[in-house]
Order: structure tokens, then sequence, then C-alpha cells
């Protein structure tokens, strides 16, 4: 696909672009969005399940921290691993860097609370890490690449999973059914309602936030089939493509995805494991869906920064 070609020709969504990865560039493509983060920021981002090397490092990222005066937040996991734990997931976040550099928030350390779905056909609410309240701006910085349960993780699986308590992943992973961190495992049949309520829950936290109170940000880099939070990912097989912005997450993670479907393969970079794995898991759904909900739009307009 052209990087000057726009999805339609009545683009409703700006998705800004850059093929450069480096520290200059992720403020470069925040400043373009031209919404200042103000207040007490946070900056959410997953900080990589122990062992795995393909998170966005705490080198490449931290400009743009330092830009807003940000807070890395975090939120533990569901399924075990060195990150359900609080103890053992700051180890995992000082092994990674993170806390020597940046002030951490591990947001339900200790607590959650409950904020509102718009949407309610699975969830009745949304359960996030207590700490939310204590922010009044986000930038939703993710690290674009596959996802053994939803295709694909990017902005929306960031702003749902990602900022969702221990329970709260419980909750959306088992469609609304429990909270229940191991219980949960025993509901997962129900794909699209799965991707359904993540696109839920990222709403929930887009309208927490509110309009200019929130901004997204997807990094194509290490573009694994696997998600950070597997501790021994697969390598990738498609090369980095750059970074993408916007103030609308359904149009950004659609343009990621355009740009992996219509992407050219070579020898020594495809993409073709990284769509069997989002065709697998049915992932261009959550796109789908969340546009019908209202969280953003499917048209966008592709503005190329190194132009």
């Amino acid at each position: 696909m052209s990087l000057a070609m726009t999805a339609t020709a009545t683009a409703q969504s700006r998705v800004y672009f850059t093929r450069d990865i480096n520290p200059e560039a992720l403020v470069k493509i925040y400043k373009a969005l031209g919404v200042e983060a103000k207040g007490r920021v946070a900056v959410k981002i997953s900080t990589g399940e122990g062992g795995n090397k393909h998170y966005l490092k705490p080198e490449l990222i931290g400009q743009l921290v330092d830009e807003v005066n940000g807070t890395i937040v975090e939120c533990c996991t569901a399924y075990g691993g060195t990150r359900q734990d609080p103890k053992e997931h700051w180890k995992t976040i000082e092994e990674h860097g993170f806390s020597q550099r940046f002030a951490v928030d591990l947001m339900d350390e200790f607590g959650e609370i409950r904020i509102p779905v718009k949407d309610r056909k699975h969830l009745r609410y949304d359960i996030v890490g207590e700490h939310l309240a204590n922010y009044d701006f986000m930038i939703n910085l993710a690290h674009f690449k596959g996802h053994a349960m939803g295709g694909f993780g990017g902005v929306l699986k960031n702003a749902s999973i990602g900022v969702a308590s221990t329970s709260g992943k419980a909750y959306i992973h088992s469609v609304g059914i429990t909270t229940d961190p191991v219980e949960c495992w025993n509901h997962t049949e129900n794909q699209d309602g799965f991707l359904e309520s993540m696109a839920a829950a990222a709403q929930a936290v887009h309208n927490y936030f509110g309009e200019g109170r929130i901004l997204y940000i997807d990094v194509m880099n290490n573009l694994s089939v696997d998600c950070d939070c597997d501790g021994t990912p697969e390598a990738p097989r498609m090369k980095d493509v750059g970074i993408l912005a916007s103030t609308d997450p359904v149009a950004l993670d659609k343009a990621c995805t355009d740009l992996v479907f219509n992407h050219k393969a070579s020898e020594d970079d495809d993409q073709q494991p990284l769509i069997e794995r989002i065709n697998r898991q049915h992932g261009l759904h959550i796109l789908d869906y969340a546009a019908s909900i209202g969280l953003g739009s499917l048209k966008y307009e592709l503005v190329n920064l190194d132009k």
C-alpha cells in the first residue's frame, strides 16, 4: 500500500506515520498529533514478560516519557508467569530497566475500581487498576505485534486487557462470565465475544479520560506472531515497519493491520505468519466491532511525516 494512499476519499481520522523507529521519532509523531499531554500523564506500555526481548525498551521510549513528564503504568496479568504477582512483576519491571529510568506505577497493586462501559453486550463494567484515577491524561504507547488469543495486539488491546486489573483481565477473557483468573480460562470458546469485550473495555478507558485527554501510538517493530506477554516468543519474520499515531484508536490499529496485509514480502521479510495468526483468531473483528460501537472509524488518512 502506498503511504500516500488514503483509506477513503472522505477520510474521518488522521493517522500519522514515520518509518523511523528511534527516540526522536516518537517525540516527533507525538507532537504531530497536536494534542498536548497535560497534568498527571500516564504512559501505558507493556513492560514485557520475563524472558521476552521484544517489548518497547526504555532507551526507545525515554525521550517521549521525559517530554510529557510521564509515569509508566502497568497492571498485573491473569495467566501466571512473572507478572501476575505484584512482587514478581516489580522484579520483571526492574530486570527490563524501567524502574531505574522512570517513575513506574503498578496500578492494581493495591486495588481496583470499576468504570462504566457504554457497550453492555457482554460486560457490565470494566475493572481497572485503582490508580487509574490518579491520572489526567493517558498516552497509550503500544507495541504492535501478533497475539495468541487476539490475533494481534495494538492500542485496543493495550487499553483493554492492558489497563484491566488481574480480575478485570479474567472478566474480559471470559466474556463477562467470571473475574477468577483461574476459572476464566474455562470460558474462552466465544472468540468473537472476547474481541467484542476488548473493544468495549477499550472504549471504557477512552471515555474515562475523554476526548483530548488520551492519544494512541503503535510501534511496529519486532513483529513476532507472539505478544510481549509471552516469555518465549517466536522470532519476527517480518521486518520493522515504523511508528504510527492517532487520536482514533480504531483507525490506528486498522492502519497497522493494513500495512501488514498489504506488505510486499521478500525472502527475509515475510508477513504471512502474522497474517495467519490474525486470521486464525478472527482478529480483525475487533476493529469492525469497535467502529460499530462508536469508538473510532475504519476510515483514515495516512499522513507520512517522512515526506
